[in-house]
């Protein structure tokens, strides 16, 4: 089991005396694993065939027709009639997940029109593409997560080592440190990536990169005010004393107490990083034509005023994600808080 210190302890009992954002920890975890998990929840391929005394696994692995004793060298359409009789007659059986669609699958047996209303077999109806909502929610929330993730882990460690070398060692790297930070915050990131796109294609790590190339700004003024403070600590004075490195000196001594109060931002920048996805991807400079995402449904439910499910599932969604991360932003800042009193 992993131990804490008495300090961490204490900061983890001030993080669960906030039963907004603990709950709401839990149940981000539980939504992120749903979705990292999201070929089980809904694929237009089955978990599980069982036939002729064989098992099959189409969810990983390609499989042909002839395989399962049909007539064409194809991967065959698993959700058919046709292939669902033919292993019906020899005796097996599929299991499906809960949801028979995929991100990209269309339903061609829509009695009505697309996009179609909430029924039994769209669970939140289709968009105007006939393809199932629900599944497109949670693939498009795991490529939301994701990108949020890489996004903030790329940022959080050029801003800490940018801000802990200005902190460090000051004067003239402070300077000029500072005067460049002045102007790359100046550039407008939107319109640089609006006319990329005009150049290149966009893509996850396209989107990644240029990204991540501004988003670390955000922690640097507070990693340098934190070294800044620190670094005249006597503790820290001994250390350099001592014969310590000016490495060692910032990795041991100076950079863990800086960075207890840059975790709080942390979640923040989360949100940042899935409501920036989301609006590139509403205006059509986000991902690829076609992708999963939630800003590609909010542009789906504008598109169709008369289809309503498509515009409050994407509000609903989105409000869901960032208030989560929201109440764990403001429960991590109560924990790491010195005032607070000890538990």
């Amino acid at each position: 089991m992993l131990s804490l210190s008495p300090v961490n302890q204490r900061r983890w009992q001030r993080f669960k005396a906030n039963r907004r954002g603990y709950w709401s920890l839990w149940i981000f975890l539980a939504v992120f694993a749903a979705s990292l998990g999201g070929e089980l929840l809904a694929n237009d391929k089955p978990l599980l065939v069982v036939s002729q005394g064989h098992w099959y696994f189409p969810a990983v692995s390609r499989y042909t027709e002839q395989e399962f004793g049909g007539q064409l060298p194809f991967q065959p359409d698993y959700r058919s009639a046709y292939f669902r009789q033919m292993i019906k007659q020899q005796g097996g059986w599929m299991l499906f997940p809960p949801i028979e669609f995929s991100a990209d699958t269309v339903n061609y047996d829509l009695r009505t029109a697309a996009p179609s209303p909430p029924g039994g077999e769209n669970w939140l109806g289709t968009d105007d593409q006939a393809r199932d909502v629900m599944a497109r929610v949670i693939f498009g929330v795991r490529l939301s997560l994701l990108f949020a993730l890489a996004l903030t882990l790329i940022s959080s460690f050029i801003g800490i080592c940018a801000g802990a070398l200005q902190g460090y060692y000051g004067g003239w790297v402070d300077l000029l440190g500072q005067r460049l930070l002045e102007i790359w915050s100046g550039l407008p990131v939107l319109y640089l990536l609006i006319i990329l796109s005009g150049f290149v294609e966009p893509g996850f790590w396209w989107l990644l990169g240029i990204m991540s190339l501004f988003s670390w700004l955000t922690l640097v003024d507070v990693v340098r005010a934190e070294v800044l403070r620190g670094r005249n600590l006597e503790y820290v004075k001994a250390a350099r004393a001592l014969g310590l490195s000016n490495l060692e000196v910032m990795l041991r001594h100076v950079l863990p107490n800086a960075l207890t109060s840059t975790l709080t931002y942390l979640p923040f920048i989360l949100t940042g990083a899935i409501g920036t996805l989301s609006a590139l991807d509403f205006l059509g400079f986000g991902m690829p034509v076609g992708s999963a995402s939630l800003g590609e449904l909010i542009s789906q439910g504008k598109n169709n005023l008369q289809a309503p499910w498509l515009g409050l599932t994407a509000f609903f969604t989105l409000a869901l994600l960032l208030s989560l991360l929201v109440f764990i932003g403001e429960a991590s800042r109560d924990a790491f808080d010195p005032r607070a009193a000890n538990v």
